[in-house]
């Protein structure tokens, strides 16, 4: 089994060229002057703001997009190898100016605030500052949770501390901690590094299987005090932050922003909860056709159509992933290829790397794509997730200014997940004659809907009572927070599984969990995509045109306005339902098909 080589050695044919972020450490450092400078030079504004409130915003921005490009040069550099010193050199550098930033601009808000109304709704209503106008609503919506410029000042400039978890966490999972030693497929050595993980759950192996698995959970077991420590000052802070700015609880905090009422996320948690008769019939069927006596959930990733795989190696699964989208146009197909050749993507594991993989960028540059490929059908509905991700960016830095880009996350994971759906009904035509693949790729799509709506789903109710806990003076401890995760494995996978008790580990290997209530938005999105994906194949180029408007909208318009700009309806909690009722569907036709 081949070891994961030094950064160096990689092929460049397969990395990424963030010079279209910035040239290199020189541009690096001139740009981190000038942003300091700007920084000095904008908090004299403060006290000021009233006389011209519009420099003060334009300024702000300004400041912001500077910043932005340097942090996400410095995060993805350090991202290619973590244990890079010049790389931690400059985010270190980086998160530091972030926070002075932040503090010298914690008076925009307020003073912008102290106002007259009618002020801000002038600027706001103006066609010739019109860039800006999300950016007012959203302040007036701001007001009953803005503070009083010192409390402002002082949050910013503990900000770079309430990071510290998300940082601890990734060094110690993604660096520091030693990867444990396992016998392969073959029974020789390897270390357990996140694709040969992921490769030997998938393996037909049941030893090699729960060799893995075990040793994973494990090898995070060992460090639980530390972990359990760091995700605990994590919700500290989500709690502390909620409080400050007079939310009743850090779920509300979290979904405001996005103008999400907490019933969408509740009724989420419910609608899949009724469910779980569906996701039981699955795993009975899967216990039946391992042929085991007992189904472990290190048994839950195999592919249960024997005899049966789709190897493929990277151009081959771009390829595929090319045909699967063919649906959304031409000019979708165009970029996949610029993307493809112009080294957007870094595509293989290396040492230090970071795991998963992930679509970022920045306003001034092409968006990027994070993989650890594998040569697997797997590693292709990843590649389409991400350059879902990644096509949104670019379509909404497009079509809007700086200020109105962004998206919302609510809405992160649609289109990454309208990809892997339109990827899945390509397949399934191309083999509608052939019951084995047919079966394999319902097999692969039961799969995909329970590690985005049930697996996700069952996280979001992990950080729901983890931060219920901490509001209500709970201890989190390792103890405290391994039984929650080992209830909620127990209540989701206990009428047909058995439940090993290390799986108590597995929340701390979870990075989504120092980015508080975002994984609940795979299981939204990937119910919204269900819907789109259906009428992009069923009403051809209406949908189609819909759908990149949604795309265009970027954090022009409500998370849940824009998805209705593509026909979906998310504050109707029969979206989710007709999702899962095409898992339900789907589980009945493999049993049929085998």
């Amino acid at each position: 089994m081949q070891q994961p080589k030094p950064r160096k050695e990689m092929d460049p044919r397969w990395t990424w060229d963030l010079s279209s972020i910035l040239e290199g450490t020189a541009a690096f450092d001139a740009l981190f002057e000038a942003t300091e400078k700007k920084i000095a030079a904008w908090s004299e504004c403060q006290g000021q703001v009233e006389k011209d409130p519009r420099s003060a915003i334009r300024g702000y921005f300004e400041i912001s997009r500077s910043v932005e490009r340097l942090y996400t040069y410095a995060r993805m550099r350090l991202d290619e190898d973590g244990g890079d010193s010049e790389s931690q050199r400059l985010l270190t550098r980086i998160q530091a100016l972030a926070a002075k930033a932040g503090s010298a601009g914690a008076f925009l808000r307020p003073e912008l605030l102290a106002l007259p109304v009618e002020t801000l709704t002038e600027m706001k209503n103006d066609p010739d500052f019109s860039e800006y106008d999300v950016f007012l609503d959203d302040l007036l919506r701001d007001k009953p949770h803005t503070l009083p410029a010192e409390q402002e000042k002082l949050l910013a400039e503990v900000g770079e501390m309430m990071q510290a978890p998300d940082d601890i966490f990734t060094m110690l999972s993604d660096v520091d901690r030693p990867l444990p030693d396992v016998k392969d497929e073959e029974g020789r050595d390897a270390k357990l590094s996140s694709t040969v993980y992921m490769r030997m759950l998938h393996s037909r192996n049941r030893e090699a299987r729960k060799a893995a698995y075990e040793a994973k959970m494990n090898a995070y077991g060992q460090y639980k005090q530390t972990f359990a420590a760091t995700y605990r000052y994590n919700v500290k802070g989500d709690v502390i932050r909620a409080r400050a700015r007079h939310f009743g609880s850090a779920l509300e905090a979290s979904l405001f922003p996005d103008r999400i009422p907490v019933t969408v996320y509740d009724a989420l948690l419910q609608s899949v909860e009724d469910m779980l008769p569906a996701l039981n019939k699955y795993l009975s069927l899967r216990k039946k056709q391992l042929g085991v006596d007992e189904l472990h959930l290190y048994d839950l990733y195999v592919p249960i159509v024997s005899d049966f795989d789709m190897p493929m190696t990277y151009p081959e699964a771009f390829q595929l992933v090319k045909k699967g989208l063919a649906p959304l146009g031409a000019h979708y197909a165009e970029l996949l290829d610029e993307a493809y050749n112009g080294h957007w993507i870094d595509v293989y594991e290396n040492q230090g790397k970071h795991t998963g993989a992930y679509s970022w960028g920045t306003y001034d540059s092409h968006p990027y794509v994070l993989l650890n490929h594998t040569d697997d059908l797997n590693g292709a509905f990843t590649l389409a997730h991400e350059l879902g991700h990644s096509m949104h960016t670019w379509h909404s830095n497009h079509a809007l200014p700086y200020a109105k880009a962004g998206y919302s996350l609510f809405v992160a994971e649609v289109a990454s997940t309208c990809n892997e759906m339109l990827l899945m009904r390509y397949l399934l035509n191309e083999y509608k004659d052939d019951p084995k693949a047919s079966a394999y790729l319902a097999n692969h799509l039961l799969e995909e809907f329970r590690g985005t709506v049930y697996r996700q789903t069952m996280f979001a109710a992990f950080e729901k009572e983890a931060h219920r806990m901490e509001e209500a003076g709970i201890p989190l401890t390792h103890e405290s927070l391994g039984e929650v995760h080992y209830a909620l494995n127990k209540k989701y996978y206990g009428d047909s599984c058995v439940i090993d008790d290390c799986v108590k580990y597995e929340w701390m290997r979870i990075p989504h969990f120092y980015s508080s209530f975002y994984v609940y938005k795979y299981a939204t999105g990937f119910s919204a995509a269900v819907y789109i994906s259906n009428r992009i194949l069923t009403e051809g180029a209406p949908a189609v045109a819909d759908y990149m408007k949604f795309l265009s909208a970027g954090g022009s318009l409500p998370p849940l306005d824009a998805l209705r700009l593509a026909g979906v309806d998310m504050e109707d909690p029969q979206t989710v339902r007709d999702a899962l009722q095409v898992f339900a569907d789907t589980v009945d036709r493999l049993e049929t098909l085998l």
